[in-house]
């Protein structure tokens, strides 16, 4: 499988994520992208042995974009201190269904995952193991019925983006889980990581990658 390298260097990998592959193995048992990687590696270093590669963040199977790997285990241990400190930017370009009012706003929600059914909910404040979740959005543009959104996460939550967009009463095109009232089966999730913003691990600067959704329907309108 062809995936596009972002940046790379003895510390950092940043690729853009293929739609529809998982980033580590699963109950599916298909191909996912961390072996994939790690196999890159050692063909393209020759390098004996096991491969190190160090997963740092997630995307949800069904969605494609920029994300980074840790070549070390030093780089590993700073950039999950960065995710804990809310330090790393993401930002996601996303298409919804609706046209929302407001150019630009915040979501503020308490996210509760079913780990069972891998299903969140937007609940209370006060419901145990609750977790809140914030992002800032920006409505790029409207027509046909769908509005395209830039998403910056304050908070990295499972399906949080896809939760609170759903929940604020604008499913994401394609969204099989959180929009099946609005979609039809077999659309791919309109979801896309474009940007990604880390503090390099070992040298004093921060390195931004960008990734472009594909040229096709919903993206192209």
């Amino acid at each position: 499988m062809d995936i596009p390298i972002l940046y790379e260097d003895n510390h950092l990998l940043i690729v853009e994520k293929p739609v529809n592959i998982p980033v580590q193995a699963d109950e599916s048992k298909d191909l996912d992208l961390l072996n994939l990687l790690k196999q890159d590696i050692k063909v393209r270093y020759q390098k004996p042995g096991n491969v190190y590669l160090g997963l740092v963040h997630r995307l949800d199977r069904p969605v494609g974009g920029a994300i980074v790997f840790a070549k070390t285990s030093k780089a590993a241990s700073r950039l999950s201190n960065e995710l804990r400190k809310q330090a790393v930017e993401r930002e996601y370009i996303t298409v919804v269904r609706g046209k929302i009012k407001k150019s630009s706003g915040k979501l503020e929600d308490f996210l509760l995952k079913d780990r069972q059914k891998n299903i969140v909910q937007v609940t209370r404040s006060s419901v145990k193991e609750a977790k809140k979740a914030v992002l800032h959005y920006t409505v790029e543009a409207s027509g046909n019925g769908l509005s395209r959104v830039r998403v910056k996460l304050q908070t990295g939550r499972p399906h949080q983006i896809r939760v609170q967009l759903a929940h604020a009463g604008f499913p994401i095109y394609g969204d099989q889980k959180y929009g099946q009232q609005v979609n039809r089966p077999g659309e791919q999730i309109a979801l896309w990581a474009e940007r990604l913003s880390v503090q390099h691990p070992t040298k004093d600067e921060m390195i931004t990658v960008h990734s472009v959704p594909p040229k096709e329907y919903p993206w192209n309108l």
